[in-house]
């Protein structure tokens, strides 16, 4: 079980002429009005005001539609915005989670579709040789989840610890080969997105839409149904398993899937930089605490003990060393953390109240079983040579289990 980083922490001038003259010869009687005239520029004018009227409808129900969706990205169809765009937002978007994990050989990130309320399907990619695994979901619920095994084709099957409401259903049928489909997931930042992929007959190249946080995440069609998940080691070499061999892999005591399940003494989370939320007024002392925070968690995750060594003060340090810093996150793993307090302290340093979880193997030490925790810290900052760094941590409260409510 990881330790804080505490004494031991786990214009132009308008010119104008007048010109005046007196006829010498009678002038001819005024022309009666035209009236055909006026008519014509009172048919041109209502002609501009109907195009404007059409034109700013289209754009207010572009507009409508786009906000319908949780993002936008790439080539998407006005009919797949619309439709499947609020279709999404109010059944698909909070059944399809986060997959994080820390692994022996995985990316130990991606997305997935929460299928019948316990079972999750992901790319094996994200998780491979796992020793632990949660998912998250849009309103940031977390749940532990075993790995049930793995395709040939890179699919993989998760099992969650206990339940939850949301479900996307499985296709009974493979899709209209001209049917428009959408792929939904994250991005690294935990962002839900949603790309038009095209149709079967006429695809969008999945690399020119997607990065690698939305391997494993859903295809689905207008209906809001699953019909395929995108895997693949990498975005380019990314591609869709389709819903017919995905129900064989999701079916109790299937063949089709192997146990592929870790033993390192070491394992790592996702790569991608991790930046704290800041629930506080964002003045200077506090986007500064943020940025120092931000640099530490990912450092951590990163497993740089060396480069971590730069944001600590010169006392925590001299106890906390590279090899001692290294033993107490072999594999531990830090993610969402939140800044709920920044309170200046005398000597131009900070106190910042951090919550945050931490993932970890359930064999390491002090884990008593557990693979996730809850952690609610307040650091400790004081500054040196004009910066802020960690000088100590505190507990402020008991830690408890990630997913308690």
């Amino acid at each position: 079980m990881p330790r804080p980083p505490r004494r031991i922490p786990t214009g132009t001038e308008a010119h104008t002429q007048l010109e005046t003259s007196t006829p010498s010869d009678p002038q001819p009687p005024p022309r009666p009005p035209w009236i055909f005239g006026r008519i014509l520029a009172g048919f041109i004018v209502l002609l501009i005001i109907v195009a404007g009227g059409v034109a700013a409808g289209w754009w207010i129900r572009s507009q409508s539609a786009r906000v319908a969706t949780p993002e936008v990205i790439g080539t998407t169809s006005p009919e797949i915005t619309d439709v499947v765009g609020r279709h999404v937002l109010k059944t698909a978007g909070p059944a399809v989670v986060r997959v994080l994990g820390t692994t022996c050989a995985g990316t130990g990130e991606g997305s997935g579709a929460l299928i019948d309320g316990e079972t999750i399907l992901t790319a094996a990619s994200a998780i491979r040789q796992p020793l632990s695994i949660v998912i998250v979901t849009p309103d940031y619920r977390i749940r532990r989840a075993n790995l049930l095994g793995t395709s040939a084709d890179g699919v993989a099957v998760l099992r969650m610890v206990g339940r939850l409401g949301n479900t996307l259903p499985l296709a009974g049928t493979g899709p209209d080969p001209k049917a428009d489909r959408v792929l939904v997931g994250y991005t690294a930042s935990a962002k839900e997105t949603m790309q038009s992929i095209g149709s079967i007959a006429k695809p969008v190249v999945l690399s020119t839409v997607m990065n690698t946080a939305e391997l494993g995440g859903p295809v689905l069609d207008k209906s809001g149904q699953v019909i395929g998940v995108v895997v693949g080691d990498n975005v380019k070499n990314s591609r869709i398993v389709g819903v017919d061999k995905l129900r064989g892999y999701v079916a109790r005591g299937s063949t089709a899937i192997t146990a592929e399940l870790g033993s390192c003494r070491r394992s790592r989370g996702p790569q991608s930089p991790v930046v704290p939320e800041l629930q506080v007024a964002s003045t200077p002392l506090a986007a500064e605490a943020q940025r120092l925070l931000a640099g530490y968690f990912t450092l951590q995750n990163r497993h740089d003990f060396q480069a971590v060594q730069s944001l600590y003060s010169e006392k925590l340090a001299r106890s906390l060393d590279v090899e001692r810093d290294s033993k107490g996150h072999q594999t531990s793993y830090f993610f969402i953390p939140k800044v709920t307090d920044v309170t200046p302290t005398e000597t131009d340093g900070a106190a910042a109240r951090v919550s945050l979880n931490v993932l970890f193997s359930p064999r390491a030490k002090g884990a008593e079983g557990e693979a996730c925790r809850r952690l609610d810290y307040k650091y400790d900052l004081v500054r040196e040579g004009g910066k802020l760094v960690i000088d100590d941590v505190d507990p402020m409260s008991p830690m408890r289990g990630c997913d308690a409510e």
